[in-house]
C-alpha cells in the first residue's frame, strides 16, 4: 500500500497543526510520499505565508521596501522551528531568501519559498527526506506539467529514500526556471506525484471533513458526501462548488486513483471518497451547488428561418466576443441563451445590437437576475420520478422555475430562478430530497 499525502496551509499553521499531521503521518506506515503547503492563517485575521510573499514582490516591484512584510513570514517559520525543538536550517534559509529580495529576484521563485520553507521544517520534523519540487516537478514551455518526465525524476528518488517529503505549488521549465501552479496548486502536485508511482490513494488534508451535500453556510449541518464520482465532482466545481483545485483530478481519473478528502482536525472522520465507481448506491442525490448572477437572452426567429441557421449565427457573435454559452434551451420559433454576467456584462449592448440587425431574428428579449441551481447525483437515473419531486418541491414554496436543463444521463438537472430565490430554494431542495 503506498499512499501519498498532502496537507494544506491550515493543517501547517502553527506548530500545534505540525503536531496533528505528525500524528497522522506516523500512525500510518503507508503514508510516504507528503506534500506541503505554505503556512496558512492561524484565525480570521491573519494572513497566508503565500499572501505575504506576493505582497513582498509587489513592494519590491513599485521600489517600496519590502522587508517589514518579509519580516512577517520570518517570525512565522522561525516560530514554528522553535516550537517544535527542531534545526531544520530555516534561519540561513531565511537569510539567504532575503539577500536576493534586492538583486532582480524571480516572482514565482520567491513565492514559492513559502511551500519551501514548510517541506524543510516537516521533513526534519518527521524525519524523512526533503526534496525540492524544482528536482521532481517539470513542465513544458506551454506551462502544462511533464508527465514522462516527473514520473522518471521521481522513481529515481524514491529508489534512494522511501519516505520523502515535497514543497508543492511549484515546478521549472525546461530551462530552470521556476513557475508556479496556479493558487491551489498544492493540491496538483500531489495529484501528479501520486499518478507517478501509480499510488493506491491520494489523501487530501484540509481544514473540513470532506465535502457536503450543500453549502453549510445556507443549510445548518449537511449531510456529508461519503463517495462521489469524478463526474459528480467536475460538475459540482462547474457549477460553483468550491473543492478541490480543477486540475487535481485529471492525472488520477486515467489510473482510477481514488482521493480521501479528510480534515487534519478530525482524522477519524473518514471524509470523502472520490473515485471513477463509487459503491455507495443509497445516496440519490450526491450535491446541490449554484451560483447566482446569470441573464437569459430569449431570441425569437422569424418563422420563415431555419432555427439551426438562426442559432449558428447568434453563437458566432458570442464567440467573437469570447463569451461562453452555459445552456441553451429552445422551442419551435425561440431559443434562450443563459450567459454568466461577469463574463458577459462588458460586451452587452454590442452584443445584443448585433443579434438585432441578424435577417433571422424577430425579437431579442433580455432578462437578468437568474440564479442556477445544480441538483446532482449519479444514482438519480435509478430512482423514478425524480424530476416530479423537484419540480413539485418549487410548486410547494411558490418558487417560479424559469430554466431547466437536464442531460439525457441524468447525472445533474440545472433549474433556474430568480437571484432573490436562490438561497429558499437550496433549502427547500434539501429538506425534501436529501434523506
Amino acid at each position: 500500500m503506498l499512499k501519498v499525502v498532502k496537507f494544506g496551509g491550515s493543517s501547517l499553521a502553527d506548530e500545534g497543526q505540525f503536531k496533528k499531521v505528525k500524528a497522522i503521518v506516523t500512525r500510518d506506515e503507508s503514508r510516504r510520499i507528503i506534500v506541503v503547503s505554505a503556512v496558512g492563517k492561524r484565525h480570521k485575521d491573519d494572513h497566508k505565508a503565500t499572501d505575504l510573499l506576493y505582497l513582498c514582490f509587489a513592494h519590491l516591484k513599485y521600489g517600496m521596501e519590502a522587508s517589514s512584510v518579509f519580516d512577517i513570514v520570518k517570525r512565522r517559520y522561525l516560530e514554528i522551528e522553535k516550537e517544535l525543538g527542531i534545526d531544520a536550517g530555516i534561519k540561513e534559509e531565511l537569510d539567504r531568501i532575503e539577500g536576493e529580495l534586492h538583486k532582480g529576484i524571480n516572482e514565482d521563485y520567491l513565492v514559492s519559498r513559502g511551500e519551501y520553507l514548510s517541506a524543510k521544517i516537516m521533513a526534519k520534523y518527521l524525519g524523512y527526506t526533503f526534496v525540492d519540487a524544482s528536482k521532481i516537478i517539470y513542465f513544458n514551455y506551454d506551462g502544462t506539467p511533464n508527465s514522462p518526465r516527473i514520473k522518471k525524476a521521481l522513481e529515481e528518488v524514491v529508489s534512494i529514500s522511501s519516505k520523502i517529503v515535497v514543497p508543492g505549488f511549484y515546478g521549472v521549465y525546461p530551462d530552470g526556471t521556476y513557475h508556479l501552479f496556479s493558487r491551489g496548486g498544492s493540491d496538483v502536485t500531489g495529484s501528479l506525484l501520486a499518478q507517478a508511482l501509480n499510488a493506491d490513494i491520494y489523501e487530501n488534508w484540509t481544514d473540513v471533513s470532506g465535502f457536503f451535500v450543500t453549502d453549510p453556510k445556507i443549510v445548518e449541518n449537511p449531510k456529508r458526501i461519503k463517495e462521489i464520482s469524478y463526474a459528480e465532482l467536475r460538475e459540482l466545481s462547474y457549477m460553483g462548488a468550491n473543492v478541490l483545485h480543477e486540475e487535481t483530478i485529471f492525472p488520477l481519473q486515467e489510473l482510477d486513483i481514488p482521493i480521501n478528502v479528510r480534515n487534519t482536525n478530525h482524522p477519524e472522520e473518514g471524509g470523502t471518497i472520490i473515485s471513477a465507481s463509487p459503491k455507495d448506491r443509497e445516496q440519490v442525490i450526491t450535491g446541490i451547488t449554484g451560483k447566482r448572477n446569470y441573464s437569459s437572452i430569449t431570441i425569437i426567429k422569424k418563422s420563415r428561418f431555419s432555427k439551426l441557421e438562426a442559432m449558428k449565427e447568434v453563437l458566432e457573435i458570442f464567440s467573437r466576443y469570447g463569451v461562453e454559452v452555459e445552456h441553451m434551451p429552445s422551442s419551435i420559433d425561440t431559443f434562450s441563451l443563459i450567459i454568466d454576467n461577469e463574463k458577459f456584462h462588458k460586451h452587452l449592448y454590442e452584443t445584443i445590437a448585433e443579434i438585432k440587425k441578424l435577417p433571422e431574428v424577430e425579437e431579442v428579449i433580455v432578462e437578468s437576475g437568474i440564479a442556477l441551481i445544480a441538483i446532482i447525483g449519479r444514482n438519480m437515473a435509478t430512482k423514478t420520478g425524480m424530476s416530479a419531486k423537484l419540480f413539485s418541491v418549487f410548486g410547494e414554496n411558490k418558487i417560479n422555475i424559469k430554466v431547466i436543463a437536464q442531460a439525457s444521463q441524468e447525472l445533474s438537472i440545472i433549474v433556474g430562478v430568480d437571484d432573490n430565490d436562490f438561497t429558499r430554494a437550496i433549502k427547500a431542495i434539501y429538506a425534501a430530497l436529501v434523506k
